[in-house]
């Protein structure tokens, strides 16, 4: 049975994942990027997600340092907004000693997002299995809590020059982000969209991580349609690095097309 044909009858995360490595990779494994983006808006530097610090082994939590290898300090960082609160977005506000490794940050989520993840009620209802999700999110920005520097916020939020766009499914309060400046946007789909390989062909496919599965298809092919007739240029956290590129509209479907780019030559 070929890809297509799987797909149409309702696979799995897994069973997709076993069916992409038979056909082109080595062995049963699929890798993901946790990407991150640091904006500079006019002198305020605002980053958007920080990974997952080391909340899922030693190959990610790196954002820190590569923050600093572009020229930048985590300190300088004034804003920070998370497109939810999954660890492998928001861990990564903290350092290695469990301090705020953005000190002088305001920490943004949106208001429905915190309202389910921090609640202790919430939290003490859910199987087993995702009462880690729970107590990393409150784990995660407790520091920022604490200092009056966790600002939830409502719809579509303007942090001058990036916009908050609601794309709830994936989580009750998962936002994209738009990003505007000198008539250039870029969508930041967050978790709108995992598999580049699936999702862009096959839009209709949830992944077992979406709170809302049906609310998460109808947002990622609302945000699709949006970025392929405006052209937008449009980035995700788990697409490829450097997660940057384009939708294009292919039938009744999308294609992704990513960016080319090439190391930065020194002066």
């Amino acid at each position: 049975m070929d890809l297509d044909a799987k797909l149409l009858q309702g696979a799995s995360k897994a069973e997709v994942q076993r069916l992409l490595a038979r056909q082109f990779l080595a062995g049963e494994k699929v890798q993901t990027a946790v990407n991150a983006y640091l904006i500079n808006a006019g002198g305020k530097l605002i980053l958007v997600d920080a990974g997952a610090a080391k909340a899922f082994g030693p190959t990610l939590g790196f954002v820190g340092e590569q923050i600093r290898a572009a020229g930048y300090s985590p300190d300088k960082v004034d804003v920070v907004l998370l497109t939810h609160l999954h660890a492998d977005h928001v861990a990564g506000i903290l350092d290695a000693a469990g301090k705020p490794l953005f000190p002088n940050a305001e920490i943004h989520v949106d208001q429905g997002e915190a309202d389910f993840w921090l609640s202790e009620a919430n939290a003490a209802q859910a199987p087993e299995a995702f009462k880690p999700f729970f107590e990393l999110a409150r784990k995660s920005v407790a520091p920022y809590q604490a200092t009056g520097k966790l600002k939830p916020f409502r719809g579509e939020a303007d942090f001058g020059g990036v916009k908050a766009v609601p794309s709830h499914g994936h989580t009750p309060g998962h936002t994209s982000y738009l990003v505007e400046s000198d008539g250039q946007r870029l969508l930041i789909l967050g978790d709108a969209v995992h598999s580049h390989a699936v999702q862009f062909a096959r839009p209709e496919v949830a992944i077992e991580f979406d709170s809302d599965k049906k609310a998460a298809v109808a947002a990622r092919k609302q945000l699709f349609a949006w970025a392929a007739k405006e052209k937008l240029l449009v980035s995700g956290m788990h697409l490829p690095f450097p997660g940057i590129g384009h939708v294009r509209a292919d039938g009744k479907a999308f294609a992704w097309v990513p960016v080319e780019y090439s190391p930065l030559r020194g002066k």
